[in-house]
């Protein structure tokens, strides 16, 4: 089994309880409404868990892969839509301690830790699971850059959230991903920048998805983060920590709806006895349970893996993102067929839990890519 520190298991704790006495009274409301859950973010901001991955040195916490993987499964527990703001936002810390230079990291780092948001825009209307197929240009200006196209489906931008976005261009087209895309760090106040459609989703809706324009965006050489012509390296470069917190979201997911299936099991008479004696219905249970399990485990140790610098870091990432998400859609469709109708009803909380899951299949690479991605890694 695997075990926990004393402090990851404290950290764990905190984040629990502040979740399910902040987060979870109000996750029904967020999504029904689509609203931001400001005050629940500054509140995880003031714990320090905003921060959970970025050093000290840059006002952080500066906690390893286990901790965060622990964080995203007990917030994205009581609410989706918050765990997947949480998620992105590590992984946005990521991809700026990983490319940025010295002076953006002192700009940007601290202000993700007091709880400004950032989104990661690699994805167009016509470049999705292909992100070498990008459109949006940015090109050389004297001592800028000028920047035009429509990113979508961006995460961590909407009305009220977004302050900045670390953004994939073409820069070369001739040159391809290997040497033709530069990446930017560019404000939201930037002129030219601004928010699109904001997207009405099925679930998550407490964390808004939303397309990002540039229309002859001005941005100085200073705002390109990695190398010119590195663009395609700084996006992939967060990919597998990425992976990683979405197979945690799942196992958040999956972990509550199992917990309400077998709440209601036990309380659900039927022909005069609890439906959790039928035997069909436990073997429901011991389903969910184990891909549960093998979720989580899977999940821990792609998180080690990372921690560890591992040369398999790719391969098990991408395993714990396909079979966590999965098993996070099965366990909530089990959920729900478990509640009956009253599962279908918006007074449950499998209802919302359902809608929740079925995303987790589709961002952060689709299951497909990730089956590309292991078995590449496999036959390497």
């Amino acid at each position: 089994m695997f075990q926990l520190t004393e402090d990851q298991l404290s950290l764990r704790d905190m984040i629990r309880e502040f979740s399910e006495n902040e987060i979870e009274p109000k996750a029904e409301e967020w999504d029904k409404e689509n609203k931001y859950p400001g005050e629940a973010i500054k509140g995880l901001a003031e714990m320090g868990v905003m921060s959970i991955n970025i050093p000290e040195e840059y006002g952080g916490a500066g906690m390893d892969e286990i901790c965060k993987v622990l964080s995203i499964i007990e917030i994205g527990r009581c609410c989706g839509g918050t765990g997947e703001i949480y998620a992105t936002q590590l992984l946005v810390n990521d991809l700026i301690l990983t490319n940025a230079n010295e002076e953006q990291k002192r700009r940007y780092l601290p202000m993700m830790a007091e709880g400004k948001i950032g989104a990661f825009a690699l994805t167009e209307p016509g470049a999705g699971s292909d992100a070498s197929s990008l459109s949006t240009k940015a090109v050389k200006d004297g001592d800028s850059y000028i920047i035009n196209g429509t990113k979508c489906f961006i995460s961590n931008f909407g009305p009220d959230e977004g302050e900045f976005a670390v953004l994939i261009t073409v820069t070369d087209p001739e040159k391809g991903s290997r040497g033709g895309m530069t990446a930017f760090l560019v404000d939201r106040s930037t002129p030219g920048f601004s928010l699109g459609k904001t997207e009405d989703k099925m679930g998550i809706r407490a964390a808004a998805v939303s397309e990002l324009v540039f229309e002859d965006c001005r941005v100085p050489e200073s705002a390109v983060i990695g190398k010119v012509g590195e663009g395609y390296r700084v996006a992939m470069s967060g990919l597998d920590g990425g992976r990683i917190g979405m197979a945690a979201l799942s196992v958040g997911i999956a972990q509550r709806a199992l917990k309400e299936s077998i709440k209601y099991s036990k309380e659900r008479v039927q022909f005069n006895k609890p439906i959790s004696e039928n035997q069909g219905l436990r073997w429901y249970i011991a389903e969910m349970a184990t891909r549960l399990e093998a979720a989580r485990l899977l999940t821990m140790n792609a998180a080690v893996a990372r921690q560890n610098n591992d040369s398999e870091v790719t391969k098990l990432a991408s395993m714990a993102k396909y079979y966590a998400s999965e098993a996070a859609t099965f366990i909530s469709d089990l959920a729900l067929q478990i509640h009956g109708g009253y599962g279908y009803m918006k007074d449950y909380v499998v209802e919302r839990l359902y809608r929740d899951a079925r995303i987790l299949r589709i961002f952060e690479g689709t299951s497909e890519i990730q089956k590309i991605v292991i078995s590449r890694e496999m036959l390497r």
